[in-house]
């Protein structure tokens, strides 16, 4: 078995617990299973190309609540919230439909009595850090849900990760201050679409890219711990929800929660951090005796200090008289220095998204670059998370253009700093990022070379063949299409390759969903026909994103062995060649 659900590809709210029983979604069949502690799952969805995610025990019923997936019927897929039956006699019945009509759902929660339930809805062209309507709905005698009121939220307002508080209250996070502060709702209160817990410039959220994605929780009916996300770091506090008094909790090491997803039950806390010198792992927090204890790591690898280089934050100035934000790795090997007045290379990263965020957390593909001579930039460009709603929307209508101006500035910041070779400097990014990759290298002349894993270069074809989550994703950040189509045109890569003269290696995975290899192929094409060096390396079974060990090091590999013979230098590494067209 294989916990993954593909609900809007990117999936997450795979599989929840209760009572001892685990429920999940299988990825090769995309049905929901029932699994009792020392037996084996079983089925309790019927067959067909429906998906299942973000699931929540409905003890008193016996059945599942979560969010619906079907791709059954011709045209878009039809999003809902239903009820799967948890009863496993005979064959598994038909989800009963609890609520439905808007394009997107997320997040139905069960009040503590299991008298109401609360969800999450959004609609075309919105995503759900744009704005999305915040439910609360009665459950009759069948469970089926009837008066209904929405609470909070709007078209401009972007509410996530609601939850009903021990004593039944509901709790959300909401960016209508610009920043993702908790908020509390009481229907019997003089505030009707709730009041702000704890009033501060820092986010308590992230952007729902998946499921399942909680930043705080309740250790008793006056107590709340959070994570909190301050110009780019995160942290856990320690909120008391009746005075709004607050304390920052101890972590030692394990100092990002970017990648945060914490449960709390009494006096325990659950949740995933890293840090620039630990992997991501898995931890549990005592709140009583402040014992921090690693339940499992990411990585079992284990890397003399020495070895490791530890990020500086900077922030340095961009187009407008803004600044923008991003973490810097020098070169650092215990074992090696450079040759005397000689300045390292530079690999600047494009994270993903857009709407996302790097983090500090220890990763070991920067280390890989690092401990050979590289010094690595690893950008926030205006759009990222963690800086505020008003940094998130500078790319409203701007993509390609304030990322690109961005990653740009951070580049000529070090090599004006004296940090980096100017002749050296090359980028890359996966996704969104490789798009901004490939921009960069298309319509600026300042980097030498890059590398774009499963990259956009034709935004049109990204418009007109993508799934039903990210469909009208461009619209903010480009327009609406095809209205805008000398827009997408005017961004896109593919288009202007004749403005291309940096070389570039690109890496696809032959079962990508969301940016279809004929991306990849189409930019590799026209920059080989161009004469300029290039190469290609397509990896069946993968999808966006990889995932298997040996494909993630031939890539790492393949990238380094195609910088060294750009740059003229000899990898110490025993690397299998690359084949590159027009070197």
């Amino acid at each position: 078995f294989n916990v993954r659900t593909r609900v809007h590809e990117y999936g997450g709210g795979a599989f929840t617990v209760s009572g001892g029983v685990v429920y999940f979604t299988n990825f090769d069949d995309q049905r929901v299973y029932k699994q009792v502690a020392g037996g084996e799952p079983v089925t309790i969805s019927p067959e067909g190309d429906v998906r299942h995610a973000d699931f929540v025990v409905d003890v008193q019923r016996s059945r599942l609540v979560c969010v619906q997936e079907d791709h059954t019927g011709p045209g878009e897929a039809v999003n809902s919230i239903v009820a799967v039956s948890s009863d496993t006699d005979g064959e598994p019945s038909s989800p009963e439909m609890l609520v439905s009509g808007c394009d997107f759902y997320s997040s139905a929660r069960l009040s503590p009595d299991g008298s109401r339930l609360c969800w999450l809805s959004w609609d075309h062209p919105n995503m759900p850090w744009d704005g999305t309507q915040l439910w609360v709905g009665e459950l009759d005698e069948d469970g089926k849900v009837g008066k209904r009121r929405m609470v909070a939220g709007g078209v401009d307002e972007s509410i996530c990760q609601p939850e009903w508080a021990p004593d039944g209250r509901l709790y959300f996070l909401s960016d209508r201050s610009r920043w993702w502060n908790l908020y509390r709702w009481d229907e019997k209160a003089e505030n009707a679409n709730g009041e702000c817990v704890l009033p501060m410039e820092a986010e308590f959220a992230r952007p729902q890219w998946v499921f399942g994605s909680n930043c705080y929780g309740f250790a008793s009916e006056k107590r709340a711990i959070c994570a909190v996300n301050r110009s780019g770091t995160w942290g856990l506090v320690d909120l008391d929800l009746e005075n709004g008094d607050w304390s920052e909790l101890e972590l030692g090491a394990y100092s990002d929660m970017n990648r945060t997803d914490l449960r709390v039950g009494g006096s325990k806390v659950v949740f995933e951090a890293g840090g620039p010198m630990e992997p991501i792992a898995l931890l549990r927090l005592d709140l009583e005796s402040g014992k921090l204890e690693v339940l499992k790591q990411t990585s079992k690898a284990l890397v003399d200090a020495d070895y490791l280089s530890v990020p500086e934050t900077i922030e340095f100035p961009t187009e407008g008289g803004l600044s923008a934000h991003a973490f810097l790795y020098l070169p650092k090997n215990r074992d090696f220095s450079a040759p005397e007045g000689t300045k390292p290379p530079l690999l600047l990263k494009s994270h993903g998204g857009p709407t996302a965020a790097t983090s500090t957390a220890l990763d070991m593909e920067i280390q890989f670059w690092t401990s050979r001579g590289f010094a690595v930039v690893d950008v926030n460009y205006g759009g990222s998370t963690g800086y505020g709603t008003e940094y998130r929307r500078r790319l409203e209508g701007n993509w390609g253009v304030v990322d690109v101006d961005d990653c740009v500035n951070a580049a000529k910041y070090l090599v004006a700093e004296g940090l980096v070779d100017e002749n050296k400097l090359a980028l890359d990014g996966g996704s969104a990022g490789g798009y901004t990759t490939l921009a960069v290298l298309t319509f600026r002349d300042v980097f030498s070379a890059g590398a774009s894993y499963y990259g956009v270069s034709d935004l049109a074809a990204l418009a007109e063949d993508t799934h039903k989550f990210e469909s009208r994703y461009l619209d903010s950040m480009l327009g609406p299409y095809p209205e805008e189509e000398d827009v997408y045109r005017e961004r896109s890569p593919i288009h202007f390759t004749e403005q291309l003269s940096r070389p570039i290696i690109l890496f696809q995975g032959l079962e990508d969903k969301i940016v279809p290899p004929d991306q990849a192929e189409s930019m590799y094409n026209a920059v080989k026909a161009k004469g300029i060096a290039t190469a290609y390396l397509a990896f069946p079974g993968e999808q966006h994103g990889f995932r298997q060990a040996g494909n993630i090091k031939r890539c790492l590999e393949a990238e380094l062995y195609f910088y060294s013979r750009l740059f003229g230098f000899e990898p110490s590494d025993d690397i299998e060649p690359v084949e590159i067209d027009n070197l």
